[in-house]
């Protein structure tokens, strides 16, 4: 490789939206170059989705836009001309056969990340594009235009240059934050920093250790803000227990709403009988003791909650999980009632942002133009995915985040 060799594209990051944009742009007859530090480009995207893939949700450009609590109108433009359908069209245009699961998560059929990053890839190859292994240190510009890249081992010159570094989530997939230095550089302003879909610290981490491992399939989590009568954020569906809190898709989603936690305080409240209002629950707690009437309470319970959850809900209601059914008062039916419709959590804190799945912050999209990702500050300059202060909820929308920002990018810049 020469130390001037020239491009039409240079691209710094192999994430899901570097390795997308370099398709497109070369596909647009662009001679395209990936500068990328790993080995073997897609690291993190092999891991996403558990090593399944969530490659987007199955859904259409509004409901995206409804799934990111931040900045949700900067992706109006790209999301309409690169949608969910558009991502599932184009992954199975390169033989990926993909399947659309609960809460219209899009997955590959295989179950396996590896098929979308080796997609993509093999794509990038067959239109040309060129990987380098090395890493970016800085944009070289030019009379205020970007000009080229840095790196470590060489300097390489383009016409165009695309940041695709990702945030700061698992870093050792290479999303270490070097974006931010880099948009930094040219005079662009980065939000906070901060984990998103992020599993929490609770302050009952005794509890939720003893409930290790159980999924909750069919709950309702709210959020609640010091000084907040309304939750900040209530949805249904699934959880998770763990050693040191809560996890699961509809905790990593209410943790995109807790700012400042140092500050403020907040509280998660589970409703683990949704479907039921406090009268019919009532009634079917009768029905069972009258069932089980000599039984202990604790295996009394179990037609209605998860085994490892009996002894939280019990303990929090001030019962003995060896009482007899027949032998509750009323005014303990009423806090076994209660428990079951309000088992409370206080948030400490939120695990750091090396296990988020994504970042929260970025590169402030004031700076940014929504319709092409170029830099309002510096010609040639453009920022797409993570690195943008754009984030989503889990299910999908981060990733279309990505690809509809890099296609939106790669359009701009073949004219």
């Amino acid at each position: 490789m020469k130390k001037t060799e020239s491009f039409d594209v240079l691209i710094a990051g192999a994430g899901a939206s570097g390795l997308f944009c370099a398709a497109q742009c070369a596909k647009r007859g662009l001679r395209c170059a990936i500068v990328e530090k790993n080995e073997r480009p897609g690291l993190k995207l092999s891991i996403t989705g558990k090593g399944r893939c969530n490659v987007t949700n199955n859904c259409d450009a509004d409901t995206v836009m409804k799934n990111i609590p931040r900045n949700p109108r900067f992706m109006f433009s790209c999301l309409q001309r690169f949608a969910p359908a558009d991502t599932m069209a184009y992954f199975e245009s390169l033989g990926v056969e993909l399947k659309t699961e609960r809460g219209s998560r899009v997955f590959p059929v295989s179950d396996r990340a590896r098929d979308i990053v080796d997609a993509l890839v093999g794509e990038c190859r067959r239109l040309g594009v060129v990987f380098i292994r090395d890493e970016v240190i800085g944009i070289l510009t030019e009379n205020a235009k970007a000009s080229g890249l840095k790196c470590k081992g060489q300097t390489l010159y383009a016409d165009n240059v695309v940041i695709a570094c990702g945030g700061r989530s698992y870093p050792k997939t290479g999303s270490d934050g070097s974006g931010y230095a880099l948009a930094k550089s040219l005079g662009h302003t980065v939000t906070a920093i901060m984990p998103s879909l992020c599993p929490m610290v609770c302050a009952q981490a005794d509890e939720c250790a003893e409930a290790m491992g159980l999924s909750l399939k069919n709950c309702t989590l709210s959020l609640y803000k010091e000084g907040k009568k309304k939750p900040v954020y209530k949805e249904l569906g699934e959880m998770l227990f763990t050693h040191f809190g809560l996890s699961g898709p509809l905790v990593l989603s209410a943790s995109a709403h807790i700012d400042n936690i140092d500050k403020y305080s907040y509280t998660v409240v589970i409703d683990l009988k949704p479907a039921l209002d406090e009268q019919t629950l009532d009634k079917r707690i009768l029905r069972d003791f009258t069932e089980d009437a000599n039984k202990d309470l604790a295996n009394a319970l179990r037609g209605m909650l998860p085994q490892k959850i009996i002894p939280m809900v019990i303990g929090r209601a001030g019962l003995d999980p060896q009482m007899k059914p027949n032998s509750i008062t009323k005014e303990q039916r009423r806090r076994l009632l209660e428990t079951m419709k309000e088992l409370r959590f206080d948030i400490t804190r939120l695990r750091p942002v090396d296990e988020a799945i994504i970042t929260r912050g970025g590169v402030s999209v004031r700076e940014i133009d929504p319709s092409s990702m170029a830099s309002k500050l510096c010609e040639g300059a453009y920022f797409i995915g993570e690195v943008l202060d754009v984030d989503a909820y889990t299910g999908g929308f981060n990733l279309q985040i990505a690809f509809s920002t890099a296609y939106a990018a790669a359009q701009s810049i073949a004219g």
